[in-house]
């Protein structure tokens, strides 16, 4: 069975964590300096906070999957949906390893894929994503480099007396 999988970057863990707690008359099931958990049933959902974010607000949205096979389903899934699917692999990332690939839905959304398959004594770096992300992002600058380089007609030069 899926899981909806929500992060949120936030900058107080112990007043998110103290929020949350509220909102959903639960605690988490992991709570560290950094990052809290819950694994709600009702709705069922893995909602994850940190402060490792860019910024507070939405860090990214998720399908978490309790099999490989649900986890290649899903990637078939992310492959129909069209744009680029960036296969991180197995990782260590939020205290788990997990096997996950990542999708930007149309509006920019980041949407992980991922089978978690134990737990892990760090958070990770975020390598695994950083590094996908970035080649993801040349190869996209490449494209649009090449695009604009071939179809678009090139700015003239500013005069050197323009001013402001």
């Amino acid at each position: 069975m899926k899981r909806l999988h929500v992060h949120v970057s936030v900058e107080d863990i112990k007043q998110s964590v103290g929020f949350y707690s509220a909102l959903f008359a639960s605690e988490p099931s992991v709570v560290k300096s950094d990052y809290a958990k819950w694994m709600l049933e009702d709705p069922r959902v893995n909602f994850a906070i940190s402060t490792r974010g860019r910024e507070p607000g939405l860090d990214h949205l998720g399908i978490q999957v309790e099999s490989a096979g649900e986890l290649q389903e899903v990637y078939a899934r992310l492959r129909q949906a069209g744009g680029d699917v960036i296969e991180q692999g197995e990782t260590a990332c939020c205290y788990a390893k997990s096997e996950k690939s990542w999708i930007d839905d149309p509006a920019g959304i980041a949407w992980e894929t991922f089978h978690t398959m134990g737990e892990s004594i760090v958070y990770g770096d975020g390598s695994g994503e950083n590094q996908a992300r970035v080649a993801h992002e040349r190869e996209h600058e490449k494209q649009n480099e090449k695009q604009s380089a071939c179809c678009a007609p090139q700015a003239a030069p500013k005069p050197s007396s323009a001013c402001c």
